[in-house]
């Protein structure tokens, strides 16, 4: 990047830093993020997930109309076979192998402005390879202007027990992008979620707030700023959480800023971390290493849940996996 981008660059960080109070340094710091997203970019991995950005923004225009209809649940899931023969081989083999984890539902929760189209892509895949309850849920489209996380948790909370009474299972998994994983997060950490919600994987969601959320002053924005009431409130001890946190970043993200906003360190969570190099922030959820990795996730033995969380910062942060060329 040249002198002349750089000192721009300083400049717009600098502006946007000193108006939410932050210093100079930290200026510089956002400065230093935003080169290694825009370095991501360069790399022949991230011309294709700019090239994947732009072709999924256009499909997701054209499906959006569509994702604001309200999904029914379809509560029976893959227990309308009796027999498996007469199914993919793939399906096939997670029902016989892993009937647990091809029966617990998956809940799949958007971002803001967004609805449940977000995850046409996911939940085909996921059906496909043998998940027989995959729901996507829809939230109001005012939320961006009129919403609250806290209000948006507890009604997930209820739309959750809905689905674990109508299918008969005693937990979930959840998928949250962007602010659907924060929701999600809220619920599991402060309202007693973890006693559904068996695993949690969040997409490019800003646990720790996100630059971005200064250009609009709402209600909701104000509470994705970095330092916010509600952020502050998330990063206190708790309770040991029963809830296994998987977390997907990008360094190419451009909708949380700094892209690290998107990690989560806690003392009382037991996390997870996968980075991805080159997916932009909308397509995280179309791109085929996210489903590795929630596939892995909610396949994966229970055995791990059953350690005791300590409260030390090393029981909340297995080796970082990195998946930026897997």
């Amino acid at each position: 990047m040249s002198d002349t981008g750089r000192s721009w660059m300083t400049r717009l960080t600098d502006a946007v830093l000193d108006r939410a109070g932050w210093g100079v340094h930290t200026a510089r710091d956002v400065a230093e993020e935003v080169k290694v997203a825009l370095r991501a970019m360069a790399t022949p991995g991230g011309m294709r997930g700019v090239a994947m950005e732009a072709a999924w923004l256009t499909a997701h225009a054209v499906l959006y109309p569509w994702g604001a209809i309200t999904e029914q649940l379809r509560p029976d899931g893959q227990f309308r076979h009796y027999r498996t023969d007469g199914l993919p081989p793939r399906q096939r083999g997670l029902m016989v192998s892993a009937m647990d984890a091809a029966g617990t539902p998956i809940v799949l929760v958007h971002g803001i402005g967004d609805n449940r189209s977000a995850f046409a892509v996911l939940s085909g895949a996921l059906r496909r390879r043998g998940f027989g309850v995959v729901h996507a849920i829809n939230y109001s489209v005012l939320t961006a202007l009129t919403g609250d996380v806290r209000r948006s948790a507890a009604l997930l909370g209820a739309h959750i027990e809905r689905i674990c009474e109508q299918t008969g299972a005693d937990q979930v998994h959840v998928v949250g992008h962007s602010l659907g994983g924060l929701i999600a997060r809220y619920y599991v950490q402060r309202l007693h979620g973890d006693s559904r919600v068996r695993t949690l994987v969040t997409l490019g969601t800003p646990h720790n707030g996100t630059l971005l959320a200064y250009l609009m002053p709402t209600p909701l924005t104000k509470q994705l700023r970095p330092g916010s009431e509600l952020l502050s409130e998330l990063a206190e001890p708790c309770r040991p959480c029963r809830t296994r946190f998987v977390v997907v970043w990008s360094e190419m993200d451009q909708i949380i800023v700094p892209q690290r906003n998107a990690r989560l360190e806690h003392t009382s969570l037991l996390v997870e971390e996968h980075q991805i190099r080159d997916s932009g922030h909308l397509s995280l959820p179309v791109d085929t290493r996210t489903l590795h990795v929630v596939v892995t996730a909610i396949t994966r033995s229970d055995d791990s849940l059953g350690h005791p969380i300590a409260a030390g910062g090393e029981a909340c942060r297995p080796p970082e996996v990195t998946d930026g060329h897997s």
